[in-house]
């Protein structure tokens, strides 16, 4: 072992005295207190279902790292899950939980001095907040994906957390009945993990191995699998070699690292969401690179996946078929294959191991399934500073979409709108106000998303929005506008009837009102004052940066 472990007080320190004192009261031994200090990060909840296994998982963990030589530190934080802390508050808790976690995990991690850590991931904003954490803090961290849950069957059907989501809509549009709805939510999930499909929790999971800060092979993962138990295992015994080794996530968190996440994220079609998180786990790590300029050069990139909500497939298939590493494999030619990961190894040692996936679920790049990639960037006079597209879920016969704006600031008045028929085919739905700043704490916009394509007007219908969106929705969606309406964006000067045009082939969304009307509309425009909310709402108000710098927090005085 390395001979500055920082855990490792000098003996007649305070530090070293007290520390002493609390550990050997604990049932430590002497030995112990010369091991490495690992934290096992679980965000863990009993409010949700992602979560409801990762008690067990630490217990694996624990015994790995005890194996291997170490001492571990079971460190428990905040577990947002976004199907129950969307409830409250119109779902503004949902980002700014990412960035407390952050917090959290410094304060115990980083107050204590631990040598490194082992995070387990699961619900939509622990993932991102965990690499975060670990870019920031910048010890020897591991990532573990803690699984995907199944889905059921329900009067013959096959039925998951999506299904549920989008029957919201069919029960508003008079398709389905409250007792088929209820019937379809006894049946939906039939096990712990995160929700069924490529939403932003598999996505994720799936980009932190994409990225090497998880171990090959182990996202998507099924939750209470045989596969996560291996997994966690093998993460326990890899974070006392990577402290052996001095091997930190900015030795991994590299340009090359981020470019072989962002090609699987457009090879796969993954969740809109996945760029904020990148972002702003770049600017975590001190990282000089655009994730957004970045993203927008991958057109040449093809969809090769099309895992729900993109296509038939479901989760656990692309599972079976070879997962990420299967995916990467066939971008091989792609990718760089000098980046290392936390296997020790580089992603050409591991992609030379790998198997070769399914093509019937990974398609090869020279036969995809889409020859377009899955995600990308739009930019216009609407967002001069990009917004993101996940071309995968959009109808494949849609290329062009114009139409009047219909305007709401309320995502509950947009839904009573569609329920009242006043929302038609051809509209263009503006949900503004809804962004990081606007919320504050982004507004949960997917569920209007949910409700429309359950109505049947997924693809008669465009959304443009600076919400919170799920990387379950699928229909005509422009989201993460940049900047957001409440930074002044264009977003936030679209008046009812104006018209809205959507070029996906040209990767372009204007607001079709001239410079000179737009300036004086701007003349009337003001600012959103959340000077009057208390609580950790106000605190994120006043902190939080831009979307296109990954919404992550920082004091007034050094904000750019």
């Amino acid at each position: 072992m390395p001979k500055d472990l920082r855990s490792n007080f000098e003996p007649g320190t305070t530090r070293w005295a007290v520390r002493r004192a609390q550990w050997l009261a604990m049932g430590y031994t002497e030995e112990d207190l010369l091991k490495p200090k690992i934290a096992i990060v679980n965000s863990s909840s009993k409010l949700s279902v992602c979560y409801a296994h990762l008690d067990g998982v630490v217990r694996i963990v624990e015994d790995a790292i005890r194996a291997a030589g170490g001492l571990p530190f079971e460190i428990r934080t905040v577990a947002p899950s976004d199907f129950v802390t969307s409830a409250g508050r119109q779902a503004r808790y949902l980002m700014p939980s990412r960035d407390l976690l952050v917090n959290d995990v410094e304060v115990q991690v980083e107050g204590a001095e631990l040598d490194g850590m082992v995070l387990l991931a699961s619900c939509d904003k622990t993932t991102p907040g965990q690499l975060m954490a670990a870019a920031r803090l910048n010890i020897p961290s591991i990532i573990v994906p803690c699984g995907y849950q199944l889905g059921g069957h329900c009067a013959g059907q096959h039925v998951d957390i999506e299904e549920v989501y989008k029957s919201v809509g069919s029960l508003k549009a008079g398709t389905i009945s409250l007792g088929d709805l209820k019937a379809m939510t006894c049946a939906a999930i039939t096990g712990p993990g995160v929700c069924a499909g490529l939403a932003t929790a598999n996505t994720m999971h799936v980009l932190s191995e994409a990225i090497g800060m998880a171990l090959p092979g182990s996202a998507p993962i099924r939750a209470g699998s045989d596969a996560l138990t291996a997994s966690a295992t093998r993460a326990g015994a890899a974070i006392v070699d990577l402290i052996e080794k001095d091997l930190r996530p900015r030795d991994i968190l590299t340009p090359g690292a981020f470019r072989n996440a962002l090609r699987v994220a457009v090879a796969t079609g993954c969740s809109v969401n996945c760029v904020r998180h990148l972002t702003a786990v770049a600017s975590e790590a001190e990282l000089d690179i655009d994730v957004i300029a970045e993203l927008e050069a991958l057109n040449h990139i093809p969809q090769i996946t099309t895992v729900r909500p993109n296509g038939p497939h479901r989760i656990e298939q692309l599972d079976e078929a070879g997962g990420c590493r299967g995916v990467m494999r066939e971008l091989r030619d792609v990718l760089d294959l000098t980046a290392v990961t936390v296997s020790g190894r580089t992603v050409g040692e591991i992609l030379d191991e790998a198997p070769a996936p399914d093509s019937d679920v990974i398609r090869p790049l020279a036969d995809p399934f889409r020859n377009e990639p899955g995600l990308t960037i739009m930019r216009g006079t609407l967002a001069p500073d990009g917004a993101v597209v996940k071309v995968s879920a959009v109808p494949a016969a849609v290329r062009t979409f114009s139409g009047p704006a219909r305007v709401y600031e309320d995502e509950s008045q947009a839904i009573k709108a569609l329920e009242t028929h006043s929302i038609r085919t051809g509209d263009v739905v503006v949900l503004r106000g809804m962004g990081p700043r606007g919320g504050p704490g982004t507004v949960f916009a997917a569920s209007f998303m949910a409700a429309l394509v359950g109505a049947g007007l997924g693809s008669g219908v465009a959304v443009v929005t600076d919400g919170e969106l799920s990387g379950l929705n699928s229909g005509i969606t422009i989201g993460q506008v940049m900047p957001e309406a409440a930074e002044g964006g264009p977003l936030g000067l679209v008046a009812e009837g104006d018209t809205i045009s959507i070029d996906i082939t040209e990767r372009r969304v204007d607001l079709d009102v001239s410079p000179a009307v737009l300036a004086e509309r701007r003349t009337h425009w003001k600012a959103p004052d959340h000077s009057h909310i208390r609580g950790w709402l106000g605190q994120y108000a006043a902190m939080v940066q831009p979307l296109s710098k990954g919404a992550v927090l920082k004091p007034a005085r050094a904000q750019t």
